[in-house]
């Protein structure tokens, strides 16, 4: 009995060992990443290093009346990366397309394709990843949607985990 006893002990110290040596490469596997998706012509997935090699901007805006400085990437350079019609082809039938910010807690805003758009817009609305010179903490990040110029921020989605590019049906 006790043969079988520590023999027992002995897998289930094994599965413990190999479970929290799983639960340690884990974290690194599933980092936080943003997928861009819908129709698209190239699916992006974005992670914090991916992110980190595109062109940053910095923006100042009010969050609820806490001023704040966010840096990120201009979310119509990431929609024109995924091919996207931006700038001069974006007219006619594709002024029908919306994106649509999912978060990891099920919130979700969509904003007109041309309201991205410099040709449309003033301001620019970023994929933000840090704020006042720090990285988002898990509140509002990892990765956060900012429109300067909005007068309410209903529509900076924290936590994003999807973007994606629809389009409105058709009468």
């Amino acid at each position: 009995m006790k043969r079988i006893l520590a023999c027992w002990m002995l897998s289930f110290l094994a599965c413990i060992t190999c479970g929290v040596a799983q639960a340690e490469k884990a974290p690194a596997a599933a980092a936080a990443a943003v997928t861009i998706g819908g129709e698209v012509a190239k699916p992006l997935r974005l992670d914090a290093e991916a992110l980190a090699k595109h062109a940053r901007v910095a923006v100042e805006a009010n969050d609820h009346g806490k001023p704040g400085r966010w840096e990120g990437v201009r979310l119509i350079d990431l929609l024109r990366e995924a091919g996207v019609p931006t700038g001069d082809t974006l007219r006619g039938p594709a002024l029908a397309l919306y994106v649509r910010i999912d978060a990891a807690d099920g919130y979700r805003a969509v904003y007109a394709l041309a309201e991205l758009d410099a040709g449309f817009r003033d301001g620019e609305v970023i994929l933000a990843d840090r704020r006042d010179g720090k990285p988002l903490d898990t509140k509002e990040g990892p990765f956060r949607i900012v429109a300067p110029g909005e007068k309410r921020p209903a529509r900076w989605v924290r936590q994003v985990t999807a973007i994606d590019v629809l389009r409105a049906p058709a009468k």
